[in-house]
């Protein structure tokens, strides 16, 4: 298992939770920087996908300091609950909200993925932007959203992949291995912190393999939309009138 401190005792979702709260001051930053800006683009897309639904609840899990959650205030009818485990995070995210003039349209609270503060059945659209690689144990992630969703409700997660084009997973490789380490280290004093994400990207099942994942748990209609050049894909499932 890809962990943060290697060397550290704590479980990942520990150390997961100290690592997010230490850098996330510049970690806003840092995300424009190493996505060069087109990570804007990718959360539009996922809003525009989730728009179809209609929704009128959303839950973003790990919202972070609220970056997709802000996005998806574009859908008219839809009140959206940012959760996260990372406090430091989210109060970060609550300043981006009340600048913006969105707390009557988010709520950010503090939870676990794996133990989600939500009741059944109860959510239209469930969201992931650059999450569910960090979840300490991600079968039981995806099953807690699994549950929390409507009959008929869809579950769109945002996540870094590994290009399929072999010239362009050689430039991801450099780039995750070399760049990305590179470039966090100018933004935080904590090397292990971006050493983990750029690992923890290369590493992530994709692909099919990720799509048997959320097969596993109980998605149906299960589909991927790779982006740019499949540096990231937008997942896509639905949860079962039966389920």
């Amino acid at each position: 298992m890809v962990k943060p401190y290697q060397n550290s005792p704590s479980s990942k979702k520990e150390q997961v939770t100290t690592m997010f709260d230490g850098i996330a001051d510049n970690y806003d930053s840092l995300n424009r920087v190493i996505s060069m800006g087109i990570d804007k683009s990718w959360r539009r897309k996922l809003v525009a996908m989730a728009a179809n639904k209609k929704p009128k609840t959303i839950v973003d899990v790990a919202t972070g300091t609220g970056d997709l959650a802000i996005a998806l205030t574009s859908i008219p009818s839809a009140t959206i609950t940012g959760i996260d485990i990372a406090v430091e995070m989210l109060e970060i995210g609550k300043q981006k909200i009340t600048e913006c003039d969105l707390d009557r349209k988010i709520n950010m609270i503090v939870g676990d993925a794996e133990s989600l503060p939500v009741a059944d059945n109860t959510v239209d659209v469930v969201t992931v932007a650059f999450g569910v690689r960090n979840f300490g144990d991600l079968n039981k992630g995806l099953s807690e959203i699994h549950r929390i969703l409507k009959p008929e409700g869809q579950l769109f997660v945002l996540e870094t992949s590994v290009p399929k084009n072999l010239f362009f997973r050689i430039g991801y490789k450099i780039y995750t291995s070399l760049f990305l380490p590179l470039v966090g280290r100018l933004f935080s004093s904590d090397k292990n912190a971006y050493s983990y994400l750029s690992h923890s990207a290369a590493t992530f099942p994709c692909g099919d393999v990720f799509n048997n994942k959320l097969q596993k748990v109980g998605f149906t209609r299960v589909q991927d939309h790779p982006q740019t050049f499949g540096v990231v894909t937008i997942y896509q499932g639905t949860k079962s009138k039966d389920a």
